[in-house]
């Protein structure tokens, strides 16, 4: 046996005896907006289509030794919205959409976090749109890369439960299914 091979099983053998700690636990208590992403994809007319939002503001208490104590909440200035085009944005300001003179921001508060295993989670929380409140379930992964840590995750949002596009376009011309997903980077604490 070589020196290395050595050290390696004497650092192994320290490990397992517990007398050399292993990473601890890490914690993520801001986002870095800048760096971070919030879209969304639908289908209109049996194409798909691909939209934006580029302001929000996200608090984050995440400690990955204790993920049940965890706290997130979104607010989402929705009109910052970009769906493709200068027409499709002023729709979705109006009325029968978000009716942003009267809702301009959309939020999510967690309630809960559940640890599902290998970086995977459920947060569970409060999503309020034009004045509905809906509890839904997120699944996160938790990626670490460079001591960032980088929250994927993307959950359907039914429009119908919000009411949002109602009248002239409750057929089918818009999905009810808007998938919504996020990436959320955080530096390490």
């Amino acid at each position: 046996m070589n020196l290395r091979s050595a050290r390696c099983v004497a650092l192994a053998g320290l490990l397992v005896l517990g007398l050399v700690p292993f990473a601890g636990a890490v914690e993520y208590k801001e986002v870095n907006a800048k760096a971070s992403t919030l879209s969304f994809t639908y289908q209109q007319m049996g194409s798909r289509n691909y939209g934006t939002f580029g302001k929000f503001e996200a608090n984050l208490d995440f400690d990955t030794d204790n993920p049940g104590a965890a706290h997130a909440a979104l607010t989402i200035d929705l009109k910052s919205i970009d769906a493709g085009s200068d027409d499709a944005n002023t729709e979705l300001n109006k009325p029968a959409w978000f009716d942003t003179s009267a809702y301009p921001v959309a939020t999510f508060e967690s309630t809960a976090v559940k640890a599902l295993g290998d970086n995977r989670y459920t947060f569970t929380g409060k999503l309020s749109l034009r004045g509905q409140t809906r509890v839904v379930k997120v699944p996160v992964l938790l990626k670490s890369e460079n001591n960032v840590g980088i929250f994927d995750g993307e959950l359907v949002l039914k429009r119908d439960d919000f009411k949002m596009g109602e009248g002239e376009w409750a057929d089918t011309v818009v999905s009810n299914e808007i998938n919504i997903r996020f990436r959320m980077v955080a530096p390490q604490r």
